[in-house]
């Protein structure tokens, strides 16, 4: 143990020089699901003093001892400003940490990337982080001056650091890795174009192509970032809560073999060929189900090179002489390098895109569909299903755009196919909402909102709709025992991500059913989307309020199938 360090601590307040040691370590932002859901950034803890985490290895014969210790300096610091973590560095998953009776969130570590990213050496070991600054406090164990470390944490101008008994972490893959670097053209290129390039593209709605070994060389260190601190790819959903194909997400071995190639250089490889620099993205520009039978075109929206656009909503008359029913539709974005968004609802005469939503919480409206980037767009309808356009009614659209340092005009357009069949379920939403006032600087204001199907259903998706204040939102069913069981959950909600999520299976519920909606407001310092943490929040419609909608798709289902689904 490093002598210097310990007669710091011995003369805290009195004579030692902290200048003569390192300044702070620093850290890369990370964030992760806990064993509950939860998700958890070090950079969304600017609103308090520290995060202290403990590595965990269920095999080490030591650990419960060590966790014991490490509970009781939490209970001690229960009242300060200050969250205790552990991190599963084994990548055990949650289905195993589920038999383990903790008692404190435990971080779920996707391939060790973190603890490995963190330095993480050995069972039972603390690092005292500063999210304000990124950076280090204290490396140890809690038997190293660990409570006297979180007394003066104002203090701490180095890193302190002490030497750690018990037992080693294994990192097998970074080994391999370290030894035998992911290969570019082979391993590297094909995740890539797989993952990112609909949107990576010239012409797409990312903010840089990745169209060469180059530019994902020039881009790698902030690809290991948005890997890191799950920014990318976007719509993060637990995924253990449900499933849905509209959920884009890296597989734990394709996130290794990007930061590990990263981490050694990006090297370029031996291969002759660059996949990246040859592959031709071709997006969809005919209408992939043939000829529609209706095209409602949106209006020219002039997008300007820079800044932040509020929505454009546009209502299209349809002017329809008989009632349809419509069993697909395709988006076509008139510019797709711009156009982030477009949602679209059925809405009367009279009504505008939020229709009843404006004055009631609990409203069943007509759905058509909504746009995202990098995917096709096209959406077939369940077969016996389709939406209802009553004669007179039109279509309002939402249009959310991102600027590219180019003025540009988007006209999008909307296919429409309809059905001949009769007697067809019509699929609706059930916009469920709650009205609310969140304290200024409120980091984690819950909120949830119900409702009750009176009719037998079949939920198809679910969709959620906050703005800059929101944090996260699960979708969740009552059973006849009066116990929740969650379908789906966003656990870190993103303002500029809201695609409709079509479940991989639908949920059969009976009538009677309650359905809810559960989720929470940042309203602080740590939510970097916020404009303004001292203002107190209430519901409203526009941008710049707050609203807490979650939207379920449904449609009508006979007993039968109730009884059968059962």
């Amino acid at each position: 143990m490093n002598k210097q360090i310990i007669l710091c601590f011995s003369v805290w307040a009195v004579a030692c020089p902290l200048s003569s040691l390192a300044a702070l370590d620093r850290v890369f932002d990370f964030a992760l699901l806990d064993d509950s859901g939860e998700f958890h950034q070090l950079s969304r803890y600017k609103h308090r003093d520290a995060v202290v985490l403990m590595a965990y290895d269920h095999f080490c014969e030591s650990m419960p001892s060590m966790v014991q210790d490490y509970q009781t300096v939490a209970n001690q610091f229960s009242e300060r400003d200050i969250d205790f973590l552990l991190i599963d560095s084994l990548d055990l998953g949650r289905s195993q940490l589920a038999n383990f009776e903790i008692g404190l969130p435990m971080l779920e570590d996707d391939g060790q990337l973190v603890s490995e990213s963190l330095g993480i050496q050995k069972a039972g070991e603390v690092i005292v982080l500063n999210p304000q600054r990124l950076s280090v406090y204290f490396r140890g164990s809690t038997s190293d001056d660990l409570p006297q470390t979180l007394d003066s944490l104002s203090g701490i101008e180095d890193t302190l650091k002490f030497e750690l008994p018990g037992c080693e972490l294994k990192y097998p893959l970074v080994e391999q890795h370290t030894q035998f670097p992911p290969d570019y053209e082979t391993e590297v290129a094909p995740i890539i174009i797989e993952n990112c390039v609909e949107c990576h593209r010239q012409g797409g709605v990312g903010p840089f192509a990745l169209d060469s070994y180059i530019m994902l060389l020039g881009w790698s260190p902030m690809i290991r970032e948005v890997i890191l601190n799950k920014r990318m790819p976007p719509t993060q959903v637990d995924p253990y809560i449900g499933h849905s194909d509209d959920a884009r997400r890296l597989e734990k071995s394709e996130m290794q073999t990007l930061v590990h190639w990263i981490n050694a250089g990006a090297p370029r490889g031996t291969g002759e060929s660059d996949p990246l620099e040859s592959f031709n993205f071709s997006p969809i520009e005919d209408w992939v189900l043939g000829p529609p039978d209706h095209i409602a075109s949106g209006a020219s929206n002039d997008v300007p090179p820079t800044g932040v656009l509020d929505y454009i909503y546009d209502d299209i008359d349809l002017q329809f002489d008989e009632d349809k029913w419509v069993r697909a539709i395709q988006y076509k974005p008139g510019d797709s390098s711009v156009l982030h968004h477009l949602v679209t609802f059925v809405t009367a005469p009279e009504e505008d895109f939020w229709g009843p939503e404006r004055n009631e919480q609990d409203v069943t409206r007509r759905f058509l569909g909504s746009y995202s980037p990098g995917k096709s767009n096209v959406e077939i309808f369940p077969k016996g299903t389709g939406v209802f356009i009553p004669k007179g009614y039109k279509l309002s659209m939402q249009f959310h755009y991102v600027t590219n340092g180019q003025r540009t005009t988007d006209a999008s357009q909307l296919a429409l196919y309809f059905s001949e069949e009769k007697k067809l379920q019509e699929r609706f939403v059930q916009a469920v909402a709650a009205r609310f006032i969140v304290p200024p600087n409120e980091p984690n204001h819950l909120i949830r909102a119900a409702h009750l199907f009176e009719e037998n259903v079949v939920l198809t998706g679910v969709r959620a709709k906050m703005n800059y204040r929101g944090k996260k939102m699960k979708f969740a069913i009552e059973e006849v025992d009066g116990v929740l069981r969650e379908i789906f959950s966003i656990p870190a909600y993103n303002y500029g991500w809201q695609p409709h999520y079509t479940l991989d299976k639908p949920e059969v519920i009976a009538a009677g059913t309650r359905v809810h909606v559960i989720g929470a407001f940042d309203n602080s310092i740590s939510n970097p989307t916020n404009p303004d943490p001292d203002k107190e929040l209430k519901f409203g419609l526009n941008s710049w309020d707050e609203m807490f909608t979650g939207y379920f798709t449904f449609h009508n289902a006979s007993a039968e199938m109730t009884q059968n689904d059962k």
